[in-house]
């Protein structure tokens, strides 16, 4: 894109599931949509650091399609051995830090020759620190990526002019407000690590497995609160189906990569005319019938509660009742319906058979196939 009209490109992290960004920017590549910035964090910061240093979009497929475990992941056998509780972190710091540096080097932000903002935190004080902003940009950007990925745990914070900065998601996962703020007639922002998706036997796979939906539970709840209330600049959300692969998952990495480019792709080709035309909103946007299922329904109200005023209200039956018409919703719609203790509430394409009375549901309440 070039002219008056620019967007900025925002990659969420999301563990290994982040790989989807690859496809992502192929697809944007392929159909003309250059981002004037990139905004990261933790593998989106990553992805966005490879393509701010240079590599082309078929290089960082490549090096994503050949990364393994043992390039990310080593425990810190000696650490928690040693210091048990006060270990800072399961895994270790160098292979992770190995992989950064060896993309990066030691290039500073000021020396990109495209525009990169990577989302941390203090882990300390809990302020959230965009780096490569004005007055930021004279950081290393190994650093600043390598801060984004440490998942508190998992890897231990890494020292920046004497502060100790973590993973921004703990703060914004997909940090769109910044992009807003920095005057971009509109914002592409790519989703893989808010997933509502229901998991089984979580409480039995360990501690790793369990921080990780912790903070999956974090990162959505976040979304939907800062998104719950956007009005401008036009926001194209883009949510590959990638809920299904584990955040640390290395065995998808080709399906991940293909994910990101058809998600990205269709949402360009749906909706990408309109966000260029449109002055606010989120889209893509479609148009669905919600219903309850009355046999499901047990009359406690969560619908009432969770989702805009005046949607439900309760019958004189305690029973539920849904909308009458049709609604317009934006992907980020319909958190209720993974509210309900039942899943009694449903939502389908508008005129789809079956709409007012129940099936599958969706948007990001869906309920479990």
């Amino acid at each position: 894109m070039s002219g008056a009209w620019s967007f900025a490109l925002v990659l969420g992290g999301g563990g290994m599931r982040g790989l989807a960004h690859v496809g992502a920017l192929r697809a944007l590549q392929a159909r003309g949509w250059e981002p004037a910035e990139v905004i990261g964090t933790s593998i989106g910061a990553l992805i966005g650091a490879a393509w701010a240093s240079g590599f082309t979009v078929r290089e960082i497929e490549s090096l994503s399609l050949s990364l393994r475990r043992r390039d990310v992941f080593a425990v810190a056998s000696a650490d928690v051995a040693l210091k048990r509780l006060r270990a800072p972190a399961l895994y270790s710091a160098e292979p992770l830090d190995d992989l950064v540096r060896g993309m990066l080097g030691d290039v500073t932000f000021r020396q990109l020759g495209r525009r990169l903002i990577v989302n941390s935190v203090d882990i300390n004080s809990g302020r959230q620190m965009f780096w490569g902003l004005p007055g930021l940009e004279d950081v290393a950007v190994a650093d600043a990526v390598f801060a984004s990925c440490a998942l508190p745990g998992f890897f231990e914070p890494r020292e920046i002019g004497g502060c100790y900065f973590a993973d921004g998601a703990l703060v914004d996962n997909l940090p769109v407000r910044l992009a807003g703020a920095r005057g971009y007639r509109a914002i592409v922002a790519v989703d893989v690590g808010a997933t509502s998706v229901l998991r089984a036997d979580v409480q039995e796979a360990g501690f790793a497995a369990i921080s990780a939906r912790a903070s999956e539970i974090v990162f959505q709840q976040a979304m939907e609160h800062h998104l719950g209330v956007w009005t401008a600049p036009p926001l194209l959300l883009v949510q590959p189906r990638v809920e299904h692969v584990p955040m640390f998952a290395f065995d998808h990495t080709r399906a991940l990569v293909d994910e990101g480019y058809r998600a990205t792709a269709a949402a360009l080709e749906g909706a990408g005319a309109a966000v260029r035309a449109a002055t606010g909103g989120i889209y893509p946007r479609r148009t669905v019938q919600i219903a309850v299922i009355r046999e499901r329904c047990i009359g406690c109200g969560a619908c009432v509660a969770t989702a805009p005023p005046g949607m439900f209200r309760m019958d004189g039956d305690g029973k539920a009742v849904g909308p009458d018409r049709p609604c317009e919703w934006s992907p980020i719609d319909g958190a209720f319906i993974r509210h309900c203790p039942t899943y009694a509430i449903t939502a389908r394409p508008a005129g789809a058979a079956g709409a007012s009375t129940g099936g599958a549901s969706t948007g990001t309440g869906r309920a479990p196939a």
